[in-house]
């Protein structure tokens, strides 16, 4: 029987890929690019280091498939630090559209339905789809139309701002109906996200502390499913 440590699985921790830098640049020569950016032209990877060390920065391979690979000349540490400050940048502008859900039961009494009424048109003002589930139990399935009535209720009032992505259909003892921001509502949405930002960028200009970014994320819906699911088949 085997013994001993465990064979290390590198699969088991995915990683991307990774820059070399300094003594992990093996190959034997490269071509390398300044501080200033300037062509340095190539040079044996020794010296390449020795260059970059003697201004006190690191030699960096930033295209590894060139033949010899490039490398610059560079601050490292800024260098990531400058890269992923873009990346929460480009996040930060990023629109994306989240799907919020809002569940109902076939009797659900008007009263609730018009608050989740206006709890979905917040919802799709602030840029998110919004799917209604409606849950059937025991008998209630006999009655599908009682579910789609309440549908086409909250989608007329819901038609000034958003289309009808995906209509009303049958998912086991369940019925969906997927609604999605109008173009309008989108860019509006985009609009003032920019505007957040450039008031943002402006804040620190000044040095003062920028806002936080105004929170849209809101629980789903739930109908109170506390009762017994076969009280209604009895």
């Amino acid at each position: 029987m085997a013994t001993g440590r465990p064979r290390f699985d590198n699969r088991q921790n995915p990683r991307g890929p990774q820059i070399r830098i300094n003594a992990r640049i093996r190959v034997p020569e490269v071509r390398v690019i300044g501080a200033d950016g300037s062509m340095m032209g190539i040079m044996s990877t020794p010296e390449a280091l020795s260059l970059a060390q003697q201004q006190g920065l690191d030699l960096v391979e930033v295209d590894p498939k060139a033949m010899p690979p490039v490398c610059k000349i560079l601050d490292f540490g800024k260098y990531k630090y400058e890269a992923a400050k873009q990346a929460r940048e480009a996040r930060r502008k990023q629109t994306v559209i989240d799907i919020k859900e809002i569940k109902l039961r076939p009797k659900t009494d008007d009263h609730d339905l018009n608050f989740k009424s206006k709890a979905a048109r917040r919802f799709i003002e602030s840029g998110n789809k919004v799917k209604f589930t409606v849950r059937f139990r025991g008998r209630e399935i006999t009655h599908p139309e009682m579910a789609q009535q309440q549908l086409d209720w909250l989608v007329s009032q819901l038609e000034d701002i958003s289309n009808v992505e995906v209509r009303p259909q049958m998912e086991g003892r369940t019925m969906t109906l997927l609604v999605a921001p109008k173009p309008q509502i989108l860019q509006k949405v985009a609009q003032q996200k920019a505007q957040r930002e450039r008031e943002r960028q402006a804040a620190i200009k000044q040095g003062l502390t920028p806002e936080p970014e105004p929170s849209t994320e809101v629980e789903d819906l739930d109908e109170d499913e506390d009762e017994d699911e076969n009280d209604d088949s009895r």
